[in-house]
């Protein structure tokens, strides 16, 4: 089963997820990935042959593989993923904007970018929305759907609900927990927060440290519509994962 249904280009509707779903349905929640720095070719090819295989919702990488992973997952049903301002968001909102559009224009359908965290910190919502809305555009004009990473390690509950507020203003499809590199992962009271703020229309993504079966339903059963893990195949098998991202 699909964990949510597009309505229009760069705009989605969760659907109301099985929490106690087994590893065949937990496959179409999650965001098969990839964003070690290091990694090769051959390892990126591993991870769509993968996807493909176990039938994960997409496959999420740096933008220097996008073009590679679209080709390698025609035809598969498998979406290409990737991300901007990765992994500190400390970069100007036109960069993001530029970043994004290379991303869509290589073939990427979705693209998970990092928030400006200082501006969340400073509790500043208008550059929140300024940082946001430039990218919302930059994807949505492509036909693609925006997450947007608010880095929950780093800010207190109220930065994260005013993070996910101004996501909201600014037309994002997703809000999303973590990147994964900046200390912290996701956890299901930050998800259940997520999804109080959002309500019911937009999709909240779990990423960082979903490692099991157990951590995926916990994550699904607090409102979550996607996972973001580099331990899909442990997750859809019920074993443990590595803390590798």
């Amino acid at each position: 089963m699909s964990n949510e249904a597009t309505t229009a280009a760069g705009s989605t509707t969760p659907v109301t997820p099985d929490a106690t779903a087994g590893a065949g349905n937990i496959a179409a929640f999650i965001d098969h990935t990839l964003l070690k720095p290091e990694a090769s070719e051959a390892e990126i090819l591993k991870v769509c042959a993968e996807a493909a295989e176990y039938r994960f919702k997409s496959v999420c990488v740096n933008p220097i593989w996008v073009k590679t992973v679209k080709t390698a997952l025609k035809g598969s049903g498998v979406l290409t993923c990737s991300v901007v301002g990765f992994p500190l968001g400390a970069t100007p909102s036109d960069v993001k904007a530029f970043e994004a559009r290379g991303a869509v224009l290589d073939g990427a359908e979705e693209v998970d970018m990092v928030i400006n965290i200082a501006a969340a910190r400073a509790n500043d919502k208008g550059a929140l929305v300024d940082d946001i809305t430039a990218v919302a555009e930059a994807v949505h004009d492509g036909g693609a759907i925006l997450k947007v990473i608010i880095e929950t390690a780093l800010l207190d509950n109220a930065q994260k609900v005013l993070a996910c507020e101004a996501a909201v203003e600014a037309g994002a499809d997703f809000v999303k927990t973590s990147t994964g590199f900046n200390g912290g992962g996701a956890s299901a009271e930050d998800v259940a927060l997520m999804r109080r703020t959002v309500g019911p229309d937009l999709g909240v993504k779990a990423s960082g440290g979903v490692r099991s079966l157990a951590d995926a339903q916990a994550m699904i059963a607090a409102g979550a519509t996607r996972i973001g893990a580099s331990s899909g195949i442990a997750i859809v098998k019920g074993e443990q994962g590595s803390s590798a991202y």
